[in-house]
C-alpha cells in the first residue's frame, strides 16, 4: 500500500507501516525527527495531495485549538493576551474539515478529546495508548472513512499520577511538564507506539484494487 501520514514529523506511524513493507511517507511543514528524511515531505499536506495518490491517508491535525482544555483561553478576559484565537480556532476547523475531503478511499484523522465531536461530528471511537501496549491514558478520537474501527491488541493497566484531592492524571503527562514549550508540544502529539502498530497491523494488511478494499 502506498501510505501518507500527515501532519506527523516524529514518523512513529510511517515507520510501523514501513516495517510491515508498506511504501509509508510521512508529512509535515517542519523536518522530520524520526531519522528517515528519505519518507518525509516537508510540504504542506494539500500540496502533496495535488501531485500523488494514496492508498490510505492518516491525519494527525494540529490540536492546539481544537482541544476542549483549550476553551479557557477564549474567554473575554484572555481577549487582549490571544487576541487572535478564536480566528485561530476556525482556522483549525476548516484545516480539519478539508483533510476529511481528500481524494483518498481511505481515510482516518486523529485528534484528542475536543471540539470537532460537535462542530464536525462525534469520532467513529475513542482510544487509549493503555489498549494497545503502552501503560498510558491519552483518550484520542479516530474519525474513519472506509476503515474498520481499530481492536484493542493489550489492555494494560495506565500509570496515573494521583494528586493530594484524589485528581488523577497520566503519568506521560505530568512529566512532560518538565520540558520547554516546543519540546512539551511536540512530545504530547505524537502517536504512541502500540497504537502506531495496530494501525499498520489492522489496517495495512487490507489489500486494495479498483474498488477498494477487499
Amino acid at each position: 500500500m502506498k501510505v501518507l501520514i500527515g501532519c506527523e514529523e516524529s514518523q512513529v506511524v510511517c515507520k510501523a507501516f514501513r516495517l510491515l513493507g508498506h511504501e509509508a511517507y510521512s508529512c509535515d511543514l517542519v523536518p522530520c525527527s524520526g531519522g528517515h528524511p528519505e519518507w518525509h515531505f516537508q510540504k504542506d499536506v494539500f500540496e502533496i495531495l495535488k501531485k500523488e495518490k494514496f492508498d490510505l491517508c492518516i491525519f494527525h491535525p494540529e490540536c492546539t485549538y481544537l482541544t476542549t482544555t483549550g476553551n479557557k483561553w477564549m474567554k473575554p478576559e484572555f481577549k487582549n493576551r490571544f487576541p487572535n484565537r478564536v480566528q485561530q480556532r476556525q482556522d483549525a476547523i476548516n484545516f480539519f474539515i478539508k483533510l476529511t475531503k481528500v481524494d483518498c478511499l481511505k481515510i482516518a484523522l486523529e485528534n484528542p478529546v475536543g471540539i470537532m465531536s460537535t462542530v464536525y461530528k462525534k469520532p467513529d471511537q475513542y482510544v487509549h495508548p493503555y489498549y494497545f501496549g503502552d501503560p498510558h491514558s491519552k483518550k484520542t478520537g479516530l474519525w474513519l472513512k472506509g476503515l474498520p474501527k481499530l481492536t484493542p491488541t493489550n489492555i494494560v493497566e495506565p500509570k496515573m499520577y494521583i494528586y493530594k484531592n484524589g485528581r488523577k492524571d497520566s503519568m506521560w503527562h505530568m512529566e512532560s511538564l518538565k520540558l520547554s514549550a516546543e519540546e512539551r508540544r511536540r512530545i504530547r502529539s505524537q502517536t504512541f507506539p502500540g497504537l502506531a502498530k495496530a494501525m499498520a497491523e489492522q489496517w495495512g494488511k487490507l489489500m486494495i484494487n479498483a474498488t477498494g478494499f477487499e
